[in-house]
């Protein structure tokens, strides 16, 4: 098993910055990719982004593409979400998840979900 936590959420205007952490435990040499998940009210869980593991390959969502920022600390088991210019589309629950397979894009691949932590972008 794997615990994944997040944290970092928050309330920002529309123009700022969050950084959201999700922090890693248990059979972590298990993982393959870590992804971000976002899902707003009335809407389906949509990809964000995804990080490999063991290499530096990063995946973006064509929404948020030069504007985020997926990195990893392997020391840590902490994966990162920088989020920049945000906007008040963004606003959603966002969710940290762990996958053993190679589809990082499809949130029915991911084995393990943190809690979800709020992001609200006022405009």
């Amino acid at each position: 098993q794997v615990q994944l936590v997040e944290s970092g959420g928050g309330l920002v205007q529309a123009g700022g910055s969050l950084r959201l952490s999700c922090a890693a435990s248990g059979r972590t040499f298990s993982i393959y990719a870590m992804g971000w998940f976002r899902q707003a009210p009335g809407k389906e869980r949509e990809f964000v982004a995804a990080i490999r593991w063991g290499g530096s390959s990063t995946y973006y969502a064509d929404s948020v593409k030069g504007r985020f920022t997926i990195s990893r600390d392997n020391a840590k088991n902490t994966v990162y979400l920088q989020m920049n210019s945000l906007k008040p589309e963004d606003t959603a629950v966002y969710y940290c998840a762990a996958t053993r397979r190679s589809s990082l894009r499809y949130s029915e691949e991911y084995d393990y979900w943190g809690q979800g932590t709020q992001v609200t972008v006022s405009s």
